[in-house]
């Protein structure tokens, strides 16, 4: 697997010299291990991330090639019912406030299964997505979803716009993180954009992974973590603006961004762009001190919870896992958490029922082991749908069992 080391921010160019996180050496999260090669050598890499002293980009320092952490990708957006009905209310307001209808052509970039399009294809708009991993692309063709297969740039977009014309709406859900030619996707935005068209970009706000120490989102596959202060001078290279922002509750607190040309005359920001950017500067965002405690806070969550697991195998409760997020390989691998600790992590989807975990090598099992064992405590790793997966696994209150989460602090409930 090739890695590559980050010495200038891939943002402004500046010297990466500021250390943000270091955890450890640990293999790429998603990279699921077969039963079947339970005992085959596995590569672990570094994983650090570094915050530019310039214009405040977080990312990563050791950059793995994305070739190779999409290939048979696990994560399919449609297992959670939280996410398709934020998808479907995205489609709802499309269709509302961005004039989304028949004949505007709709282009999702790493569109995934298709959980977006379909709705989106209801309103009569002409969908497109575009998927790096082909065994999610099928899934998106099987769903009636157009899927181009390959990474999207410069290139990609010129290609689209040739066969298909101009987007009128551009999508980017959670996606930006994990480009690690940011430019050529971004410019590729640019070249695919109406003149009058829109781009709606989300992703987790590092607003939020600061103060609630999310750290188990770092990972190899996510290259950055954004703030609004540091993505708006990267789309101003591109000749794009933020004409608004929304704050959103998903994925541990995320920012919606609506990015249009840059029309050239002198433009107002708006008032939600205006205050998002107060509150980060408020926050500190825009000083390198306020990013210097993160590690500490980090092995702090760590300690918590191996002391936690320790403390209930010598009571003789079992604790087990819930939801194979990639979340849970890096928790789970920063704390040193092995089978002894934690049985196995239970899973809705079949595309990871089966596999273990990556370098703890946790097993991944289908959520009636729970009913089976009837543990002491359920352990959530997908903490952004914990009130989800606790309402779906409700009947474990019968038994007087507990559920656990140890990000931003052990939390039991």
């Amino acid at each position: 697997m090739k890695i590559t080391l980050a010495e200038t921010c891939t943002g402004c160019g500046a010297p990466l010299a500021h250390a943000f996180a270091d955890l450890g050496h640990m293999p790429p999260a998603n990279s699921l291990v077969p039963f079947s090669s339970a005992h085959d050598a596995e590569l672990h890499l570094p994983l650090r991330a570094a915050v530019c002293g310039s214009c405040f980009l977080v990312q990563l320092l050791d950059r793995v090639d994305p070739g190779e952490v999409f290939q048979n990708y696990p994560y399919f957006s449609s297992v959670s019912r939280a996410w398709l009905a934020h998808a479907e209310a995205f489609a709802i307001l499309a269709a509302s406030q961005l004039g989304v209808g028949p004949g505007k052509l709709v282009v999702e970039l790493a569109s995934n299964d298709g959980y977006l399009l379909q709705y989106m294809a209801r309103t009569g708009a002409r969908c497109l997505g575009g998927e790096p991993a082909a065994n999610v692309a099928a899934a998106a063709e099987a769903r009636g979803i157009p899927t181009l297969v390959g990474f999207f740039g410069s290139e990609t977009a010129r290609a689209i716009v040739a066969s298909h014309g101009l987007a009128d709406l551009v999508v980017a859900n959670n996606v930006l993180a994990h480009v690690p030619m940011l430019h050529d996707f971004v410019a590729g935005i640019a070249i695919l954009l109406q003149s009058n068209g829109v781009a709606s970009i989300e992703f987790p706000h590092l607003l939020n992974l600061l103060r609630q120490v999310q750290f188990d989102t770092i990972y190899h596959e996510h290259y950055f973590y954004y703030s609004l202060l540091a993505l708006m001078p990267i789309l101003a290279k591109h000749g794009l603006v933020v004409a608004d922002v929304e704050e959103l509750p998903t994925h541990g607190g995320s920012l919606r961004v609506f990015v249009r040309h840059d029309s050239g005359a002198p433009q107002t920001q708006s008032a939600g762009v205006r205050a998002l950017l107060d509150k980060e500067r408020a926050a500190g965002l825009a000083r390198i001190e306020s990013y210097s405690q993160f590690q500490t806070k980090v092995e702090r969550i760590t300690r918590d919870l191996t002391g936690f697991l320790v403390a209930e195998a010598h009571a003789g409760h079992t604790v087990v896992g819930y939801g194979a997020a990639a979340k849970a390989a890096t928790l789970l691998n920063m704390a040193g958490v092995r089978r002894h600790l934690l049985p196995y992590v239970c899973d809705a989807s079949p595309h990871k029922v089966g596999n273990l975990i990556p370098g703890c090598r946790i097993p991944i099992v289908a959520p009636d082991a729970i009913d089976r064992d009837r543990p002491s405590t359920v352990l959530i790793f997908p903490w952004n749908l914990k009130d989800e997966i606790a309402s779906d696994l409700a009947r474990v209150r019968g038994w007087q069992g507990r559920f656990a989460i140890a990000v931003p602090s052990l939390d039991v409930f």
